[in-house]
């Protein structure tokens, strides 16, 4: 009998989760590498600040929302970089269009772009060091919760403390850009 249990749970263990086929595209990431208008226009880069177009498919059942997350964890900060950030993306959506996160950008009236590492909502580019290369991962969170109630100031850090115990699954790319 004990044998039969543990080769139920060995079972349960080796079977994927739900969120397995969760997966996450992009055409201007398609390659693997930034393309010119994913590139700051700051600290001394003259790229476009064009979010990348994303979609994705297979969300694990129940979900309610969804979060987009572009992080550098290789910048020279001692804690990474937050490129984007954005909250509150309502369960019916699965793709964001390239320059969403601009100013004149199409978001969800429900999304909330919170304040990256700039102090100001919305896309920044990539601007790595010179000679470095740098990750830059796109992550799309599937949420149990149908929105965050994020004061004006919330930062990534706040998000991702409140979405620890919400997520459903991830589906993640990650690009890699140098200059």
């Amino acid at each position: 009998m004990q044998l039969r249990s543990l080769a139920l749970i060995a079972t349960l263990i080796a079977m994927p989760a739900s969120a397995a086929d969760f997966t996450l595209k992009s055409d201007a990431l398609a390659s693997g590498k930034l393309a010119p208008a994913q590139y700051a226009n700051a600290f001394g880069c003259s790229g476009g600040n064009v979010s990348p177009d994303l979609r994705w498919d297979n969300a694990p059942a129940g979900t309610r929302s969804f979060a987009v997350t572009v992080y550098d964890p290789d910048a020279p900060t001692g804690s990474g970089w937050w490129h984007w950030v954005v909250a509150n993306l309502p369960a019916d959506t699965s793709a964001l269009s390239a320059g969403a996160g601009s100013a004149a950008g199409k978001l969800p009236a429900a999304a909330m772009q919170l304040n990256t590492d700039t102090g100001q909502p919305g896309f920044l580019g990539a601007c790595p060091p010179v000679g470095e290369t740098h990750r830059y991962i796109v992550t799309v969170h599937a949420l149990n919760v149908d929105r965050f109630d994020l004061p004006a100031h919330a930062t990534p850090a706040m998000l991702g403390f409140m979405m620890r115990s919400v997520t459903l699954g991830r589906a993640s790319l990650t690009a890699t850009g140098a200059r």
